[in-house]
């Protein structure tokens, strides 16, 4: 993989010039090291969705009142006690007829053929997404993401947005016009689309809105898409392509990178993880999503390690392989919070006045809480297997280290740090009983960090 490689040859060149320079001292290849100097991946931000009806749930649909409302905002956004999440995945379009299992289509009806004009409706509320984009905005999110499950009924072979079927080709104009129309409709309402995505799983048929591409229709739609986006003067850049596994989505993104149309037509490749975690980076310089996952199951569960795979211990796991192991730029859960047996970050009452929290919420939180749009990934070696490390250097400065302590004892771990050290360290620590809880568990003797790892548990430092 190319950006692998280019990395990869990079650290070794550091390595051999700090070898080679006899005023800096060589590292121990024994000792853990933090390299705050170096540079791997950028990281974009980390998000969720509220589609499917979902956001008119979080404004009260079922009784939610505004009280409760807002305090469920601040822990999916605020920046200082919540999560900050920063990225708003929201769902295009589709007439599905299950209660909130739907979102509103903005071309209810087949005009007349595709080189009919097109009789678009828009509500201003598109199922809640439009006050909570708007809500995210005054938060400071700054990247929204639009992705349709289904093109309109009447534009595919199976004439259902439901149970796959394909975009007929003498569609494919109206189509990208239909999404470009979207994204002006919500320009119109002071939310600037920053990522659009004209497929979600095109490699699964789902009995609910879905819709498949192969790699070489998801190219050729591409080619359409690309110039309208660009004719329409739209700040939006294109992504894609939503896979359903990690695995598969490779194939998508080596289509793209094949052909030079498309290539430029994408600027973000996006994959979910459902059939498998993320066990390779994907075939691509370009930015990298992981776009889509959360634990499968039917039941609620707020534990943080109960071997189910639905923990929350399970998702920081999932989102450090998925940053190193994948090379993701951005992680983006599936929902935020929903109602019933739901694997989102919070539960909402139904009906009620009421939330909870889920310890999948505080594994998210403790990445994106100290993790900011537009930090890098750096370089960590650590030779104890059953400690997963990983650390990352925000543009104010700020550096973090997330070490997820998979043992069942405590553990001591000291790391030498290069590129500044902290004399008074912040930490904090994630388990069953403790959600982002500050504890006196590091500290630092000139550039070597010493840290007391609970078992169990996900240790934040956070070195200004």
């Amino acid at each position: 993989m190319k950006r692998l490689a280019v990395l990869t040859a990079a650290l070794l060149a550091l390595t051999s010039q700090a070898a080679a320079d006899p005023a800096r001292p060589a590292a121990d290849p024994a000792r853990p090291t933090v390299d705050f100097r170096a540079e791997l991946q950028p990281i974009d931000g980390f998000g969720f969705s509220m589609a499917f009806q979902r956001a008119d749930l979080l404004h009260g649909a079922r009784g939610l009142g505004p009280e409760k409302r807002r305090e469920v905002l601040d822990l999916l956004f605020g920046k200082e006690k919540g999560a900050g999440l920063s990225i708003l995945r929201l769902g295009i379009g589709s007439s599905t007829d299950r209660v909130y299992d739907h979102m509103p289509t903005i071309l209810p009806a087949d005009p007349g053929g595709p080189d009919a004009p097109p009789k678009y409706v828009w509500d201003g509320w598109d199922g809640g997404q439009v006050w909570l984009a708007k809500e995210a905005k005054a938060y400071g999110v700054e990247r929204f993401y639009a992705d349709a499950w289904s093109a309109p009924a009447f534009m595919k072979t199976n004439g259902s947005e439901n149970n796959g079927g394909e975009l007929r080709p003498e569609w494919r104009q109206a189509y990208a016009n239909y999404l470009v129309r979207y994204a002006e409709f919500y320009q119109r309402e002071g939310i600037g689309i920053t990522d659009l995505g004209f497929t979600n799983e095109p490699d699964w048929t789902a009995a609910y809105a879905s819709m498949r591409f192969t790699p070489q229709q998801a190219v050729d739609f591409l080619k359409v898409l690309g110039p309208t986006v660009r004719a329409s003067g739209l700040k939006t850049r294109l992504v894609c392509c939503d896979a359903a596994g990690w695995d598969r989505q490779a194939a998508y993104t080596g289509a793209i990178e094949a052909d030079p149309a498309a290539g430029r037509a994408v600027r973000t490749v996006t994959g979910h993880r459902y059939s498998g975690p993320t066990a390779i980076p994907q075939p691509t310089d370009k930015h990298v999503w992981m776009s889509e996952w959360s634990p499968d199951g039917t039941t609620w569960n707020e534990n943080w390690d109960d071997g189910s795979g639905y923990d929350g211990l399970t998702v920081a796991a999932d989102i450090q392989n998925t940053l190193t192991v994948g090379n993701a730029n951005a992680y983006v859960y599936w929902t935020g919070a929903s109602l019933g047996a739901t694997r989102g970050l919070i539960q909402l009452a139904d009906p009620g006045d009421a939330y909870r929290v889920s310890k999948r919420y505080w594994a998210l939180a403790a990445f994106s809480r100290f993790i900011r749009p537009g930090a890098v990934r750096v370089p960590v070696t650590n030779a104890d297997p059953e400690l997963r490390v990983t650390a990352f250097r925000n543009t104010d400065g700020r550096r973090v280290i997330e070490i997820l302590n998979t043992a069942t004892t405590e553990k001591s771990a000291e790391f030498a740090l290069r590129g500044g050290h902290d004399r008074h360290p912040d930490a904090y620590v994630t388990d069953e009983t403790r959600s982002i809880t500050p504890a006196d568990i590091v500290f630092t003797n000139g550039t070597t960090l010493t840290a007391t790892l609970a078992p169990r548990a996900l240790t934040t430092i956070v070195l200004d």
